[in-house]
C-alpha cells in the first residue's frame, strides 16, 4: 500500500486533468478491507472517496461449494490432528470479498439454470452481513453506468464490513497462495491441451490458470483461462513470424502446490505424450 498503491493514487490526483473515477481491479485472491483502510491516508481521505466495492462471482464455482468448507475433508484433517486450528483460506477471501461489496455481479449465468441461481443467490443473501444488490452478467459484461456512481464511501463505512482478517490490521500477504508460471512447448491440438489443463487442475487441485500457447498449424495464439477443470478459451491474436511457439501458463492455488509435478505435467513434449 505505502510503496505502491499510495504513490500511485497521489500522482493521479496531481495531474493537471485528474479523473473522474479510478477503476481498482484487484486479485481474485485480493482482501478488499486493507484497500478501503487507505482511502483514510491523509494524502488521499481528503480528496477521494469509495464509491462503491463491487464483487464479481463465479455462479458455477459458488454453486459447486467451491469457496465452502468439505465437511469430510475438515473432519479427516481434525481425526488426523485433534490440536488444528482449521481454517479454509479460500473461504475467507470469498466471504471477505461478500463482506466488503456494495453491488455484486454474479457472472457466467448462462452456465446455470434458472433454479440454480436462485439458490445462488439465496446462499450469497445469506452470508452477507446487509442487504447488497445482485445482477446477473455472462461473460463480465454490465454497462458502466450501473457500476459508477454507487455513492457508498465505502472507506466510512468499515464497521459494516467484517473481515477475517480484522485483527491482523490490514497485515495480510497472501501466504495462504501462491503461484508461478510454467513455459509450454507447442501443443498438437486444442483439445488435447485443454485436456491436459484439466487433468493437471484436477489432480493438484489448481484454483486457477491462465495463459497462452501455440497450436501446431495455426497461425494464432490461443489464450486459455480456467476456474478448477472450467476452461474457457480462443484463438486472440495473430503469431508473428518473429515470436517462439512456445507459450506461458499461470498457475495460481492454495500454498503447498506441487510445483515440481504440475510443471513436469504442463512441460512435456506432447508428441512424446501422444505416443503412449
Amino acid at each position: 500500500m505505502a510503496d505502491d498503491f499510495l504513490p500511485t493514487m497521489e500522482a493521479l490526483l496531481d495531474r493537471v486533468d485528474p479523473p473522474e473515477h479510478v477503476v481498482i481491479e484487484t486479485s481474485g485472491l485480493a482482501l478488499p478491507k486493507p484497500l478501503l483502510k487507505a482511502f483514510g491516508w491523509p494524502t488521499v481521505r481528503s480528496r477521494m472517496t469509495v464509491d462503491g466495492v463491487i464483487t464479481v462471482l463465479d455462479a458455477p464455482a459458488v454453486a459447486s461449494g467451491r469457496f465452502a468448507d468439505d465437511p469430510e475433508a475438515v473432519a479427516k484433517q481434525r481425526e488426523a490432528d485433534p490440536s488444528l486450528d482449521h481454517d479454509n483460506p479460500l473461504a475467507e477471501v470469498f466471504e471477505d470479498q461478500l463482506n466488503a461489496a456494495d453491488l455484486i455481479v454474479l457472472n457466467k449465468t448462462d452456465l446455470l439454470d434458472a433454479a440454480q441461481l436462485d439458490a445462488v443467490e439465496a446462499e450469497i443473501k445469506t452470508l452477507c452481513p446487509r442487504p447488497v444488490r445482485i445482477i446477473r452478467a455472462q461473460d463480465g459484461k454490465v454497462d458502466p453506468a450501473v457500476l459508477l456512481g454507487l455513492g457508498a464511501e465505502a472507506e466510512a463505512d468499515l464497521q459494516s464490513r467484517p473481515s477475517h482478517h480484522d485483527a491482523e490490521d490490514g497485515e495480510h500477504e497472501h501466504d495462504d497462495f501462491e503461484s508461478f508460471v510454467v513455459t509450454v512447448p507447442e501443443q498438437l491440438s486444442v483439445e488435447r491441451f485443454l485436456t491436459l489443463l484439466q487433468d493437471v487442475a484436477a489432480r493438484y487441485y489448481v484454483l486457477r490458470m491462465k495463459g497462452f500457447a501455440s497450436v501446431q498449424g495455426k497461425p494464432m495464439r490461443l489464450a486459455v483461462q480456467g476456474v478448477g477443470t472450467r476452461f474457457r478459451h480462443e484463438f486472440d491474436r495473430p503469431l508473428t513470424p518473429q515470436e517462439a511457439r512456445t507459450g506461458r501458463i499461470v498457475v495460481i492455488g492454495q500454498k503447498g502446490l506441487d510445483q515440481a509435478a504440475i510443471t513436469a505435467a504442463l512441460a512435456a513434449d506432447p508428441s512424446a505424450t501422444s505416443a503412449g
